[in-house]
């Protein structure tokens, strides 16, 4: 394992990302700031309680997962599709470093914004609604997971992009539609029977679901079943990684 490489990759992530932290942590931390305002604030004051929860904290939760989910694919995938653009992708791959090691240095560095991101928003959320947070050690877990998950699906479009308007195509049209109607802002039980279950062939629901349990100890769907659904999903997202740099697929584009 070439240590040097992965903490030079790392590095040089970790400092774009304090070169830019208006758009990278500022931006997203004061977006979510303003659900908390209307929706935690405002309209959850004038709402009844969920499971026992104030609707301001419960949806703290999906909130939290709304922001990480993004960021995770957008930090991975500009991360890996900026040397390609430029060309220095060249170096990259004439250097002796490995896939995995440059996984390892792109992944883990949009990872780590993604979590500072998460407990960041979650600080913030402490000054709009009271909340607490039952299962502190598979919250983290949780969060942890999900951002190396989505971190390496975001690395995948980031290869798999061939301009700059595709890097937002899949967080905007896919990803976002599926965080809300996953139940960020509302229980799937409360939904009619027949949308439950259409609710349940989306990813999206097991992750809140999963994350909203660590705070509360309520969710939708079972525990174990978030967790690997998650798992499932990394699997696969490293089966995918794996074929791209063994085939070499638009690497070079």
């Amino acid at each position: 394992m070439n240590l040097p490489a992965v903490r030079a990759i790392y590095r040089f992530e970790m400092a774009r990302t304090f070169r830019t932290l208006t758009q990278s942590i500022v931006s997203p931390v004061l977006s979510t700031s303003l659900y908390f305002i209307v929706f935690g604030t405002a309209i959850g004051s004038r709402m009844g309680e969920i499971g026992g929860t104030s609707y301001g904290a419960f949806i703290i939760p999906g909130l939290i997962m709304l922001s990480l989910l993004n960021e995770s694919i957008s930090n991975a995938s500009f991360g890996i599709y900026l040397p390609k653009w430029s060309g220095t992708i060249y170096e990259l791959l004439s250097a002796p470093v490995s896939p995995l090691e440059a996984v390892l240095g792109y992944v883990g560095a949009a990872s780590t914004k993604s979590v500072m991101l998460g407990l960041l928003i979650l600080l913030t959320a402490r000054f709009f609604v009271p909340y607490s947070i039952l299962h502190p050690f598979w919250m983290v877990a949780f969060l942890l997971l999900t951002a190396v998950t989505f971190s390496s699906f975001g690395f995948i479009i980031g290869l798999w992009a061939d301009d700059f308007q595709k890097l937002q195509v899949i967080p905007l049209m896919v990803v976002t539609p599926l965080t809300f109607l996953g139940g960020a802002f509302y229980s799937i039980g409360m939904l009619p029977p027949f949308w439950q279950k259409v609710a349940l062939f989306n990813p999206v629901v097991y992750l809140i679901s999963g994350f909203r349990w660590s705070f509360y100890g309520q969710s939708d769907v079972n525990v174990v079943l978030s967790a690997g659904m998650t798992v499932a999903f990394l699997l696969v997202c490293a089966v995918a990684i794996a074929w791209i740099f063994r085939t070499g697929y638009k690497l070079r584009s």
